[in-house]
Parts: C-alpha cells; sequence; structure tokens
C-alpha cells in the first residue's frame, strides 16, 4: 500500500513537471525578443541601453506594431495602483483618473486600484471600455511619518490580499501625476524603474544617494547607475512585492539604528542591487516646472510641482 502511494506521488510529480515544462516551452516561444521591437539607434542622442543591457525607452526607440500583434496574442492585465490620502485626493485624483482612462494601456485589460482615506472624495467617474476600477481604504498608519513609506508599506498589503491572479503587471503611482499620452506596453518588464526628471541631465556623483555607512539605504561613493523616482515603478506582482519587502526591511533596520531615511533612497538602493528589467526615460515622469529639453520629445507623464500640493 506505502509502495502504491509512493507511485502515484512520483507519477503525480512527473505530471506536474511536465506541465510545468510544456509551459516554459510555449511561454518562453511566446515571448518577444528585445531586438524585435526595440531599436537604441534610433534615438543616438540619448542613452538607450544599460550596462547592463536594459532597454531604456524614449519615444522612436519601439516599435509599436510589433508590441501590439505580440500583446494581442496574450491574455494580459495591467494593474495600476493610486494612493491619494488627503489634498492629495481632493486635488489630483479627478485629474490623475481621467488622463489614466485615455492614455493607460489603452486597448488591453487594466484594473485600477484606487486606495482613498474617505470613501466620499472618490470622484466620480465611470471606466472605459476594459477597464475596472476597486476602491479600497485606505488605512490610517501612525507608525510612519513619510507619507510615501505609507504608501510603500501599503502597496504590498494591496500586492499580497488583492492584486495576486488579477494581473499580469502592476504599476504603483503618486496621484500628483497627469498622463499626457500613450503609456502603453512598451513599459512593460519584470521590474520597471521611472529615471529621475530632475537628475537625469546631471552628473552621478551628484545624485543624492544615502551615504551614511551606517544606512541600510548607503550607496558608497563612486558608485550608482541611475538614479530612480519613486513616484512610479511596476513589474510584475512578485517583483514589486519582493521590492516593497527589500525597502521595507532597510527602513526598520535604519529605525533600530536612530536613522531618519528616505523611501527614494531605499529605492535606490534596491535598483542599485536588483537591477531593474525596464528603464522609463524621463519622458514618463516629467516634472512641470523643469522646461523639457531637446532630448525629451514628447511628455507622456506629467508631474505636478510640490508646490501646487
Amino acid at each position: 500500500m506505502r509502495s502504491k502511494r509512493k507511485l502515484l506521488l512520483l507519477t503525480s510529480l512527473v505530471s506536474w513537471l511536465w506541465l510545468v515544462q510544456r509551459y516554459l516551452r510555449n511561454h518562453q516561444a511566446q515571448e518577444l525578443g528585445l531586438s524585435d521591437w526595440f531599436d537604441p539607434r534610433k534615438r543616438p542622442d540619448v542613452v538607450t541601453t544599460t550596462g547592463w543591457l536594459a532597454p531604456i525607452i524614449w519615444e522612436g526607440t519601439f516599435n509599436r506594431r510589433a508590441l501590439r500583434d505580440h500583446y494581442a496574442r496574450r491574455n494580459l492585465t495591467v494593474g495600476l495602483a493610486v494612493f491619494a490620502a488627503g489634498r492629495a485626493a481632493a486635488g489630483h485624483l479627478e485629474p490623475f483618473l481621467r488622463s489614466a482612462k485615455k492614455h493607460f494601456m489603452t486597448g488591453y485589460r487594466a484594473v485600477f486600484y484606487i486606495m482613498v482615506d474617505d470613501p466620499h472624495r472618490l470622484p466620480d467617474l465611470e471606466p472605459g471600455p476594459l477597464q475596472t476600477f476597486k476602491a479600497l481604504p485606505l488605512a490610517q498608519d501612525r507608525g510612519w511619518h513619510d507619507l510615501d513609506l505609507v504608501r510603500m508599506r501599503q502597496l504590498g498589503e494591496l500586492v499580497a490580499d488583492h492584486v495576486w491572479g488579477e494581473v499580469d503587471f502592476l504599476f504603483s503611482a503618486a496621484a500628483d501625476q497627469v498622463f499626457q499620452g500613450d503609456f502603453g506596453v512598451e513599459t512593460l518588464g519584470s521590474s520597471v524603474a521611472q529615471l529621475h526628471a530632475w537628475w537625469w541631465f546631471r552628473a552621478a556623483r551628484d545624485f543624492p544617494y544615502e551615504r551614511r555607512p551606517r544606512s541600510a539605504a548607503c550607496i558608497p561613493s563612486g558608485h550608482g547607475d541611475f538614479f530612480y523616482d519613486g513616484a512610479l515603478v511596476g513589474g510584475t506582482p512578485l517583483r514589486v512585492l519582493h521590492l516593497v519587502e527589500e525597502c521595507l526591511k532597510g527602513v526598520l533596520q535604519d529605525m533600530k539604528h536612530g536613522l531618519n531615511s528616505t523611501y527614494e533612497s531605499h529605492l535606490n538602493k534596491y535598483f542599485f542591487l536588483h537591477k531593474p528589467a525596464t528603464l522609463l526615460s524621463p519622458e514618463y515622469g516629467w516634472d512641470a516646472v523643469l522646461h523639457p529639453p531637446a532630448q525629451v520629445r514628447y511628455v507622456k507623464v506629467l508631474r505636478h510641482p510640490k508646490a501646487a500640493w
């Protein structure tokens, strides 16, 4: 009887492994090679590829038709989580959602996770075709003083409690932004980082990394790749959850040592250690107080100046 059970278990294990192998083969066969849709030579005026060969997405570097043909064959759903509390909910959430309805993943299924502290502040908007709105309460967290850290913590809870099985990719965005152009599947990747508009055109030695050796977010002088913007992160749910867990682990470690470190410092340390698969150029996160230089041909996401909050 025992040997029969072992045989059944072995048979089940072999069948399971075969199914996994088959899935991986099919998945890999369906994958689109980078050179099939991305051509860095189209933009010789900017850096388009990282030292670890990840693409930096600028207007003109990607083939929309190749991407559209590829993703049309896949059962794709993309999530967008937006966190809005207090004045952000009152002043920024409605224009954010109106613009996202128009420009975010047009033609694909999209789930908008709208995290608000007061449900009465939700704008009276209906989702567009292929879109779903999910309003979720934004819990009060008195133990954290940095609103960005609160957003990161609740992003982890959102992924664990709601996102699994619902979306293939997830973006998390601050509400003080407006989509101005197509934010499409060229932005997808297992781990997606947004390059910071303020620091893109400056020397790496000037980046405001955390330099205190005792901090978990420390990037020593002479090291670092880019400076990333915390207003937008993305990737697969699993990679987003890993980012949240590692950043919060670093924050808690710093708190134990009496260090007050920022969310953006820990985000940059994370991407220094775990290189992103896709980098979005400053076109996807331009600051409204800056005049776009010639290299920024098409501002796709515009961030409100902080003075206007």
